[in-house]
């Protein structure tokens, strides 16, 4: 057991976190038509500034990448010019801030991306869940095209020109290449959306190919220090399969040890112990986060996971969303505010940024005079 708290400064890089809450990557659908954030974003990220550090929702790095209809992208210098809004507004409230980029590979559909394209996978596999369209419709998603070569090379350069992007015009602290939940990278690593007989499907080492390539590009074009990844061993979500996750994950979080990321986020669940079996092997940062696809992570399950040694830093998710203060709630010990759960994807601030702060929850419950 260790002294560390949630409450412990921690250096990530030339960051000064001042405490190991991190909050957590979470779609809310608050974007334009052609990719750009609303700007009420700009309040919401703000308002959760006393995060040690904020990873945003999942920007499309090109519309080949675009999962869903009104999914806020970082393409061009007109996104970078949106999202710089945003991260003034963080800044300026003392937070710092990641971006996470996040391409839908097999994700999306024709009527839900902004060029119309047939959305492209590492082998042609439909995922099994409705998508949402211009209209606001849903509908089954498509079987994508399988990627050639050419399009690997273009999905590279996607990632590169984001990132670039991201921690240059639009100013964000660092970006996170998202490895998880189903998206382009996890479907490399996966067993049934990778059935590809060359030398990126197969074998373990082979389905580890793509996703280190982009890692590792990203990272030559603006430093490892600005660069983190997220995986999710074992993640059912969207239907995806990993019969056996271990051998493929260890190979791949053996590879990255070289790059010298800012951070690994491992998301822990009950199909496959990541904490335990690939933890040990990672010796950088590692940001844990254990409440996927089951209950929200509790603020004694963050402590402990602190206290054992097993995490620098803990993610939270659901918690983030209704208790912009989240961090200061969980040292008064005060009650948490609950979830908004019919207006977590609309388009207002109702059950986005109307959640009161407990200083402000105080001031309303005290008489006045």
């Amino acid at each position: 057991m260790t002294n560390t708290t949630l409450f412990t400064p921690y250096s990530l890089g030339p960051l000064t976190l001042p405490n190991r809450l991190v909050m957590a990557p979470m779609t809310r659908y608050r974007g334009t038509e052609d990719g750009d954030p609303l700007p009420i974003v700009a309040t919401y990220y703000a308002q959760r500034a006393s995060a040690g550090l904020i990873i945003t929702e999942g920007l499309w790095p090109s519309v080949r990448g675009q999962s869903g209809w009104r999914i806020p992208g970082l393409q061009t210098p007109a996104h970078a010019a949106a999202w710089r809004r945003v991260t003034d507004e963080v800044h300026a409230a003392g937070g710092r801030i990641f971006a996470q980029l996040m391409h839908g590979g097999r994700l999306g559909h024709p009527g839900g991306r902004i060029d119309g394209s047939q959305p492209a996978g590492p082998s042609a596999v439909a995922p099994p869940e409705r998508v949402t369209l211009r209209g606001g419709e849903r509908e089954l998603a498509p079987v994508p095209r399988e990627m050639t070569e050419e399009d690997l090379d273009i999905a590279v350069a996607d990632y590169v020109n984001s990132a670039r992007l991201a921690v240059g015009p639009a100013g964000f602290d660092g970006i996170e290449l998202h490895g998880a939940n189903s998206y382009l990278l996890h479907q490399f690593l996966a067993d049934n959306t990778n059935l590809r007989t060359d030398a990126f499907g197969g074998s373990p080492e082979n389905r580890t190919r793509f996703p280190l390539r982009v890692v590792r590009a990203v990272a030559d074009a603006v430093g490892g220090a600005r660069v983190a990844l997220r995986i999710s061993p074992g993640n059912p979500q969207f239907g995806m399969v990993e019969a056996d996750p271990g051998p493929v994950y260890r190979l791949l979080v053996d590879a990255l040890r070289e790059v010298d990321l800012a951070y690994l986020h491992l998301t822990d669940n009950d199909r496959y112990p990541a904490l335990e079996e690939l933890g040990p092997r990672w010796s950088g940062t590692l940001i844990a986060n254990v409440g996927e696809n089951g209950p929200a992570t509790t603020r004694e399950q963050g402590a402990e996971l602190l206290a054992s040694g097993r995490a620098d830093l803990v993610s939270y998710g659901r918690a983030f969303l209704a208790n912009p203060d989240l961090p200061a709630r969980f040292a008064a010990g005060a009650e948490l505010n609950a979830i908004d759960t019919g207006r977590l994807y609309t388009r207002g601030a109702e059950g986005y940024t109307d959640y009161p702060s407990l200083a402000e929850a105080d001031r309303e419950a005290t008489p006045a005079g």
